[in-house]
């Protein structure tokens, strides 16, 4: 049997972590989509969103603030959707969260399209983002071990306190496993940011929700016809 550290060293590297990084990616690249083409949205930082919600009117933007509520509903509305799913639809399919998002991230680019066709405006509107936290909020579900999400995926400000937890048990004795999966997970969203926010400076806000919607339905094919079949299971 192998040492539980080689295990873990090879688990950095299996089809999991490689979607891990592609979903983190995404999610990132959505974030990049939502902030730079709207009012300043966020659909991936729900603590900035509840300080907006709480603190907006006191700062004279009463409506950031009720954005900011519904951002937190619909978000929080994708995480119920997407695990009721799991749990009585997709059980053979443990990552079917991202049939859900691509759909969602689908109905945002028809209707962003449909509202910059009519009115010309190049900024995504307050509907259309709503859509997009729901399917960010399902994105989050993709990974669930004992009924508890594992890899959360947008939630930048667990994987660094877990980034650094790691790095202090390899300095007290542990190896490079404790914290490389967190590292290569937060580089993998900075990345889907980074690709996001110079796709911004060429693109409308539309089409950078089709260019999102694209990459999710090629990784829910792969998931679907491939991962979800050959690889292993990450089930509830």
């Amino acid at each position: 049997m192998p040492k539980p550290d080689l295990e873990r060293r090879k688990k950095l590297f299996d089809a999991n972590a490689r979607l891990s990084w592609v979903l983190a990616a995404l999610a990132g690249l959505i974030g990049a989509a939502a902030f730079m083409h709207t009012a300043g949205y966020f659909v991936t930082f729900m603590t900035g969103n509840t300080d907006r919600a709480i603190l907006g009117y006191f700062h004279d933007e009463p409506d950031l603030a009720v954005a900011a509520a519904l951002l937190l509903l619909s978000f929080l509305a994708g995480v119920v959707v997407a695990s009721l799913c799991r749990r009585h639809f997709w059980s053979g399919h443990p990552h079917g969260p991202t049939l859900l998002t691509t759909l969602c991230l689908a109905a945002a680019s028809l209707l962003d399209s449909i509202i910059y066709w009519l009115t010309s405006a190049t900024n995504i509107d307050l509907i259309p983002i709503l859509l997009v936290a729901f399917g960010v909020g399902a994105l989050n579900t993709s990974f669930v071990k004992d009924g508890e999400v594992s890899v959360p995926l947008s939630y930048v400000t667990g994987t660094l306190v877990k980034l650094a937890q790691g790095i202090e048990r390899h300095i007290s004795g542990g190896d490079y496993a404790d914290w490389l999966g967190y590292f290569l997970l937060y580089a993998a969203f900075c990345s889907g940011a980074l690709l996001g926010g110079l796709l911004s400076l060429l693109v409308a806000g539309w089409a950078m929700l089709i260019t999102a919607t694209v990459v999710c339905l090629l990784t829910t094919c792969y998931t679907y016809l491939h991962l979800d079949r050959h690889g292993p299971p990450t089930t509830s």
